[in-house]
C-alpha cells in the first residue's frame, strides 16, 4: 500500500514509519505467545500526528493496533500476521504537562513509561500509586486501555480510579479534550470511564489527567506466616479494623510459589520456608500520614489480635526501606521462578474475598483429580480478590507438550469454577486477542449485545484494535 505509506510519512515525517528491518519489538507480544506482522509501525509525536493517522487509516481502510510498552499480557496489542496492520506506537508522547499541587493532579502523555511517572511525581513531593511489575516499561496509556491494577488497588482502586480525564483521538480522527482535572463533572455520559478499559478497541487514549496522594509519613512491611486461606482472609479482615485506610498492601502466596522462589533464588532468603505446616505467607504494608511510631504502634496491635486469633503462626516486620524492598522482592520474583521452573498455564482471575477460601479448596482438588500431577502456584492480591492462579506442568513430564494438550482443558476447568464462585476470569490483565472466545462464553449475551453496539457506534468500520476483547460476529440474541 505505497498510497498509504506515503500519507503517513507525509503525517508523522519519514523517520517515524517504519517498514524495514527489525520490527520484532513491536511485533511479539510480552509473553512471547504469539507474533505478528505489520504493515508499518508509526510513532507520532502528538495527539494531532495521532488523528491525522487514524484518518489516513480510515480512508484506506486499514486497521490500527495502538501499543504502548506492548507489555500486554493478553496479547492485547501486538499486530496479527496479516502484514497489513498498522502498529501506532506511543512511545515518542512521552512528556508530563504539568503538575497542579493544589488540585493534587498530574497531566501527562499516554508514551509516559509507569515508572516516570512515579518519579515525577515523587520530584513534586507528591505520590502516584499505581504500582506493576512491569512499571519500567508500560506506559501510562496501556494502564489505562487496559484498566491496569496492582498491588496496590486495595488503598488506592485500578488505574480508573486513579485518572480524572482523558484526551481521546476517535476512529474517525477527532480529538476529544477531557483533561479537566474535575471531581465532579456529572455532565452527561462519563466517556472517560468508557474508553478506559476498552483496550484501544474504541479510541487511542492520548494523554490523561492522573489523580495524586501525599505521601506517606511513614511505611512499614510485614510477612506473616498462616496456617490456612481462611485464616489469610481472617487477618485481612483484622488488619482493615487495625489499619483502615492504612492498609496498602495485603498479598497471598501459597508454600508452592515461594518454593519456587526459595529453588531458584535462594539468595532472597524466603521467610519461614523450612518451617512445615506453613502453606500460605501473607506480606502485608501499612502506610500512616502520621509517624513511624504510630505505623510501628497499629502494626503491633494488629500482629497482636492476629496471633491472638490464630491467623498467624509467626510474622516478621521490616526494621528498614532495605528490609522491605527484600521482602517485596520476594514476592515478585513468583513469576520468575515460574517461567524458571518451565512453561505454565496462567490465570488471572477475581472471586469475592468471602468465597475465595472454598474456591481455593474446590478447585486445587479438581485440578489434583482430573490432571494429576500438576502443580499449583496460587498466589496475588488477595486483598482485592485477584489471584494468579497458575498451573505448572507435572514435575517430570514435558512441559510444552503439557500446555499444548491441557491449556485448553485447565483453563475450562478453572474458568467453570471462577464462574461457579462469582468470580471474573480476567481481573486484571484484560481480555485482548488471548481470551476473545473466553469472553463470548462467559460474559452474559445482553452484556455482549452492549459492548458489540457501543464498538459498532464509535467504530463503525472496525479499525481500532480489531479482534482484541470482541470477535468479528454479533452474538446471540438473548431472547
Amino acid at each position: 500500500m505505497p498510497a498509504l505509506i506515503e500519507s503517513l510519512r507525509r503525517a508523522v515525517g519519514a523517520a517515524h514509519v517504519l517498514t524495514e528491518g527489525d520490527l520484532g519489538a513491536y511485533e511479539q507480544d510480552w509473553r512471547r505467545r504469539r507474533t505478528g506482522k505489520a504493515l508499518a509501525v508509526v510513532r507520532p509525536a502528538n495527539a494531532a500526528e495521532v488523528a491525522a493517522v487514524v484518518r489516513c487509516c480510515a480512508q484506506a481502510g486499514v486497521a490500527i493496533v495502538p501499543q504502548g510498552g506492548n507489555t500486554s499480557l493478553s496479547v492485547g496489542s501486538t499486530p496479527d500476521g496479516s502484514g497489513r496492520e498498522v502498529v501506532l506506537s506511543l512511545t515518542r508522547m512521552n512528556a508530563v504537562r504539568g503538575i497542579d499541587k493544589d488540585n493534587l493532579t498530574m497531566t501527562v502523555e499516554a508514551g509516559c513509561i509507569l515508572q516516570n511517572v512515579q518519579h515525577a511525581a515523587d520530584q513534586a513531593g507528591l505520590l502516584f500509586p499505581l504500582s506493576l511489575a512491569a512499571e519500567g516499561s508500560c506506559t501510562i496509556g496501556g494502564n489505562l486501555a487496559s484498566n491496569a491494577g496492582g498491588t496496590q488497588v486495595l488503598r488506592y482502586g485500578n488505574a480508573r480510579e486513579l485518572c480524572l480525564g482523558l484526551e481521546v483521538v476517535t476512529a474517525q480522527g477527532e480529538v476529544w479534550d477531557g483533561l479537566r482535572g474535575l471531581r465532579k463533572d456529572n455532565t452527561g455520559y462519563d466517556l472517560r470511564d468508557l474508553f478506559i478499559g476498552s483496550e484501544g478497541t474504541l479510541g487511542i487514549i492520548t494523554a490523561a489527567t492522573l489523580k495524586l496522594y501525599p505521601k506517606p509519613a511513614a511505611q512499614l512491611t510485614a510477612w506473616a506466616a498462616v496456617p490456612s486461606m481462611e485464616h489469610a482472609v481472617a487477618l485481612l479482615g483484622l488488619a482493615h479494623q487495625h489499619l483502615g485506610a492504612g492498609l496498602t498492601g495485603f498479598e497471598v502466596m501459597g508454600r508452592f510459589a515461594l518454593e519456587l522462589v526459595n529453588k531458584h533464588y535462594p539468595q532472597l532468603r524466603v521467610p519461614f520456608i523450612d518451617q512445615s505446616g506453613v502453606p500460605y505467607g501473607v506480606l502485608l504494608e501499612n502506610s500512616d500520614s502520621e509517624s513511624e511510631d504510630h505505623a510501628r504502634t497499629r502494626f503491633e496491635a494488629l500482629m497482636e489480635a492476629a496471633f491472638e486469633a490464630g491467623c498467624v503462626q509467626d510474622a516478621v516486620v521490616a526494621e528498614n526501606l532495605a528490609q522491605a524492598h527484600t521482602l517485596w522482592h520476594i514476592r515478585e520474583s513468583i513469576p520468575l521462578a515460574q517461567a524458571e521452573e518451565g512453561l505454565n498455564i496462567k490465570h488471572d482471575i477475581s472471586v469475592p474475598i468471602s468465597r475465595i477460601p472454598a474456591f481455593v479448596a474446590h478447585t486445587e482438588a479438581l485440578l489434583a483429580r482430573e490432571v494429576p500431577g500438576v502443580r499449583l502456584v496460587n498466589f496475588g492480591h488477595l486483598g482485592d480478590g485477584n489471584l494468579h492462579f497458575n498451573v505448572q506442568a507435572p514435575a517430570e513430564g514435558d512441559a510444552k507438550a503439557f500446555l499444548r494438550d491441557q491449556e485448553a482443558r485447565v483453563n475450562a476447568l478453572v474458568y467453570d469454577a471462577v464462574a461457579q464462585f462469582g468470580g471474573s476470569f480476567s481481573a486484571e490483565h484484560g481480555v485482548g486477542a488471548l481470551k476473545v472466545e473466553t469472553l463470548a462464553q462467559y460474559q452474559s449475551p445482553v452484556a455482549l449485545g452492549l459492548m458489540h453496539a457501543i464498538k459498532q457506534a464509535l467504530d463503525p468500520q472496525n479499525l481500532l484494535n480489531p479482534g482484541r476483547v470482541l470477535g468479528a460476529q454479533q452474538p446471540p440474541s438473548s431472547t
